[in-house]
């Protein structure tokens, strides 16, 4: 018997079970490593005293999967994994993807769409008297109505579709225990209505004093300003220290969904990580090849949980919360030391960071007692707020003393360092370190935009805090006499973004002498921010209206600018360059984007004709005159090119 949880009945039947406590089915290949969320519940209860069997991946055309443990005593759990089934499926432009990441081999296919929603639907007709409790990012991120990209349409929370009868959202460990020992005391899933961190339906006659309520399914479904104020709504009581219970009108019942858990202590943190994880896939996906998820985690110690970032598009800060916590410097240090009596272990530890890497606490004083700010206010964006704390000693100190942990060779931060907190530091201690040590060549950074009217749609800072950090980092790594490049995270078609911005990212790109490999379009996944912005077209927390490129070909063309040097885009840039009227971008200069094809050159030969014969006839002094505007740093839009001091 090997020491992961039991996969198949004969598995469970090694351990002398004969019914486990809780079925736990996940979208995902099996994989016991505190980075998947599977292992990190399931350890947790097995830890409390509850036998779990894992169904991984069930074939959902048979019934017999999912009866192979027989009906669990206290219920069913149910996760479509570490991500959301239809954004581990479908590129942004709807294409199935080729490749399956948490899955043995890299298989596409051993999930189905809306895998929370299938998989809880085939329990209910199988057990229809058994507890069901649907939990993972896919069902956090759709505890209320929300726009899914994929229908383009207001989808219900994904409980009424799951026919379960709770849901867990965000980490878990605090509610999964609650609720079990709950059901294990006797108490139906059907009383348990005040666990923080879950969502129930409920009459209203049913609901207790004191909630907050947000514009109902069918309402947000058909108008996108109430769309817009609920999310905003949502958003600001999703905050373990302030927010109230919160319900949303579906129908004749009521989405109910309690107050957001508090983040683990560092105690319970450490208590979690500490836990008898085998930290690799199980044996049997050993003749599949393994599961390509492991590579970049497996020699990889995550220290911190939440994000102060508040980035519109991230989803950590509704489902971890932007509150830090940390584990202790004991506990990290000692993963990593366990890391090296790992037999595949080589000596390199590949990260130590978390959502962000050099956040450790709260990002200010009041965080936990008065709660985050509201109404879309962040710590550090588009400047740093007064009050932010800033603060690398601890994380320096656990950096330093694992590099002398005994077998361990190289210890490297490969990415979700802030830069502009690092840019606040005062003391360069911290940062002098990071490119002495811990860079690998490369360290990613994500200033994702050159444009602050679209980095302040992403809630990111302006383009001079990664200007200042870029310059820091080059001044070190050449003190040093090393090598070491920035790879800077860039997204295209965020809201906010025209071909005017697409336009600045380019040449942004092409001063900077970048020529990515790959792109990252905006991806509108549910609950964030900014897929609310793409949906409804305005700020949710001011209700003003903001550009959104929805359009396919546009969105290519965003695309397209971000790569203007392959030559499978000279098409796709020119369309765009014209429509923007950047013709001086087009041509053999050093100041353009792309060369002119010959229908674009005769186009180029027969507007210089026109403004020559326009100038002959003006009265001002005649001059080259430059059209279009100037590059994306000048401060206003150029008139033309200033006059040349030396006479002609």
């Amino acid at each position: 018997m090997n020491d992961f949880l039991p996969i198949s009945r004969a598995e469970m039947e090694e351990r002398g079970w004969t019914q486990p406590d809780f079925v736990y089915i996940c979208g995902d290949s099996y994989i016991d490593h505190p980075s998947f969320g599977c292992a990190i519940i399931t350890r947790v209860l097995e830890s409390a005293g509850y036998k779990v069997a894992i169904l991984s991946q069930p074939d959902v055309e048979e019934d017999a999967p999912f009866t192979q443990f027989g009906r669990p005593r206290l219920g069913f759990l149910i996760s479509a994994g570490n991500v959301d089934s239809m954004v581990n499926h479908y590129t942004v432009a709807k294409k199935r993807r080729t490749t399956d990441f948490y899955t043995a081999g890299g298989v596409m296919g051993k999930r189905p769409d809306r895998a929370t929603i299938v998989y809880s639907n085939i329990v209910r007709r199988l057990y229809p008297e058994a507890p069901i409790l649907i939990g993972g990012v896919e069902a956090s991120m759709r505890r209320f109505a929300h726009y899914d990209y994929w229908d383009n349409a207001v989808r219900p929370s994904i409980l009424q579709d799951a026919k379960a009868d709770l849901l867990l959202y965000g980490m878990g460990e605090h509610q999964i225990v609650e609720v079990a020992d709950r059901l294990a005391a006797g108490e139906p899933v059907t009383a348990i209505r005040d666990v923080r961190g879950t969502c129930y339906f409920a009459d209203r006659s049913e609901l207790p004093d004191g909630y907050v309520e947000c514009a109902s399914f069918e309402k947000v479904r058909e108008n996108k300003r109430s769309y817009a104020k609920a999310q905003a709504i949502q958003y600001n009581e999703c905050d373990c220290a302030t927010g109230h219970l919160l319900v949303q009108k579906h129908g004749d019942r009521v989405l109910v969904a309690t107050p957001p858990s508090r983040p683990l202590a560092r105690e319970e943190l450490d208590r979690v990580y500490s836990l008898p994880y085998q930290r690799t896939y199980h044996p049997v996906y050993e003749a599949l090849g393994g599961v390509p998820a492991i590579v970049e985690v497996e020699f990889s110690i995550i220290h911190n949980r939440g994000c102060f970032g508040g980035c519109n598009f991230c989803a950590i800060a509704v489902h971890q919360g932007r509150h830090v916590t940390s584990r202790s410097a004991e506990s990290v240090l000692e993963e990593a030391e366990r890391m090296t009596h790992n037999p595949r272990f080589k000596g390199y530890i590949h990260d130590v960071g978390g959502p962000t890497a050099n956040f450790r606490g709260p990002s200010c004083d009041g965080q936990l007692e008065r709660g985050m700010c509201k109404n879309g206010r962040k710590c550090l964006a588009p400047t740093p707020c007064p009050k932010l704390k800033v603060d690398h000693r601890e994380y320096d100190d656990i950096l330093e003393r694992m590099r002398r942990i005994p077998g361990i060779k190289k210890v490297f931060v490969r990415s979700g360092i802030r830069f502009d907190y690092l840019n606040l530091d005062r003391d360069q201690t911290f940062f002098d370190h990071l490119v002495k040590y811990h860079v690998s060549g490369q360290l990613k950074v994500a200033p994702e935009n050159c444009s602050d009217r679209v980095l302040r749609a992403m809630g990111k800072p302006g383009i001079a805090s990664y200007r200042k950090f870029q310059r820091a980092f080059y001044q070190k790594t050449k003190q040093i006499g090393k090598k070491q490049y920035l790879v800077p995270y860039l997204m295209s078609s965020h809201p906010g973004s025209g071909l005017k911005e697409a336009i600045d990212l380019a040449l942004f790109l092409k001063e900077e002498g970048l020529r990515p490999q790959q792109v990252q379009d905006f991806y509108p996944t549910p609950f964030s921010i900014s897929t609310c912005m793409y949906y409804t077209g305005m700020d949710p927390f001011t209700l003003e209206e903001i550009y959104v490129a929805t359009d396919p070909h546009e969105k290519a063309m965003q695309r397209a600018l971000i790569q203007y040097f392959l030559p499978q885009n000279q098409q796709l840039v020119l369309e765009a360059l014209k429509r923007a009227g950047r013709w001086d971008l087009i041509g053999f200069g050093p100041e353009c984007l792309v060369k002119p094809d010959a229908k674009t050159a005769a186009a180029l030969r027969a507007r210089r004709q026109a403004q020559g014969e326009k100038r002959g006839q003006s009265r001002r002094p005649a001059g080259r005159q430059k059209g279009g505007r100037e590059p994306w740093h000048s401060a206003k839009p150029s008139a033309g090119r200033p006059k040349s001091k030396k006479k002609r």
